[in-house]
């Protein structure tokens, strides 16, 4: 049984006037969060049919943000449930609440804006997504979805705010919980299998918990739980060719990033060849630089998951 009076989440948006306060459970971690302002979102207001979905759009700030709960056996509609009631007694109107069939499946979960991976998960036979309206759906004063997906062992939450008057530059949104440490964006599962399940179906897998030195691109001496299984994963898929791409937070200017970065692909790439006897043609190295952020640069714990280092599947040679 989960408590979903132990945490709560702020989100206030810049205008006040729809500013939102949602109520988790204290189990939930934030994972990312990504605000702009003045932008657009759209919204759908029905399920995926005939090659598309009604839809309304909503320009002024967005917030956006992603949370993992460890909670066994919850189904997405347990999750969503508290939320909807939450929604409704904030004066918003549901105009949209569809489960992964009746949404339209894959057609609908790709069409729809989502945060990527690893910070938001989704099972394309097991999400819930709820839209909600504040105002006229012509014209609405405040928008809110909410995707929920669930694992044998956690739900995803994806939460996407838009105010029409939150429209000024800057940080749209703030997020305060009772929770006195930072909540890191969660470090994908490195298991071999995992990582190749990942690599299949999402195209790239960060490499958790890989230790550089700061401002260099010194890989440090640690066999590396996610080099090892990598390699597991490259010696037992012989055809598998992948690219690692480098990343850094948004401190310091781009070139000077996108070339630590590089290094940073570089240094696993030499450690892949040298320590665990991959050929070096099937491995490439780039960098990104702070091009590709999964998190906001806005704090350390953003800024931390930013610098990482991914493998990116390349087809067959």
């Amino acid at each position: 049984m989960i408590s979903w009076r132990a945490g709560l989440i702020w989100l206030l948006l810049a205008g006040g006037a729809n500013a939102l306060e949602l109520s988790l459970p204290a189990a939930a971690r934030q994972t990312v969060a990504r605000d702009t302002g003045p932008d657009s979102y759209l919204a759908p207001t029905s399920a995926y049919e005939d090659g598309g979905f009604a839809s309304v759009t909503i320009e002024g700030a967005i917030a956006r943000s992603a949370w993992r709960l460890e909670a066994p056996g919850l189904t997405p509609l347990q999750v969503m449930r508290p939320l909807r009631t939450q929604l409704e007694a904030a004066d918003y109107r549901i105009v949209l609440d569809c489960s992964a069939v009746v949404c339209g499946g894959f057609d609908f979960r790709f069409a729809i804006e989502t945060l990527p991976a690893p910070n938001m998960y989704v099972d394309l036979r097991q999400y819930q997504f709820v839209t909600a309206v504040k105002g006229s759906l012509q014209a609405p004063d405040a928008v809110v979805t909410l995707l929920i997906s669930t694992t044998d062992t956690s739900a995803y939450l994806q939460i996407v705010q838009a105010d029409t008057q939150g429209g000024a530059a800057g940080p749209v949104a703030s997020i305060v919980t009772q929770d006195p440490q930072p909540a890191a964006p969660d470090a994908p599962a490195q298991s071999p299998s995992k990582m190749a399940s990942a690599l299949e179906k999402f195209g790239h897998v960060v490499l958790a918990a890989l230790d550089f030195d700061t401002g260099t691109a010194a890989l440090g001496q640690g066999e590396f739980d996610a080099l090892v299984n990598l390699a597991a994963v490259l010696k037992d898929q012989p055809d598998l060719r992948i690219a690692l791409v480098g990343h850094t937070d948004s401190v310091g200017g781009l070139q000077g990033n996108i070339t630590l970065s590089k290094n940073r692909a570089a240094a696993v790439r030499q450690r892949l060849i040298a320590a665990h006897g991959i050929a070096a043609d099937r491995i490439d190295a780039q960098g990104m630089g702070y091009l590709s952020p999964i998190a906001s640069n806005q704090t350390e714990a953003g800024r931390d998951a930013n610098r990482r280092v991914e493998a990116v599947l390349l087809p067959a040679s």
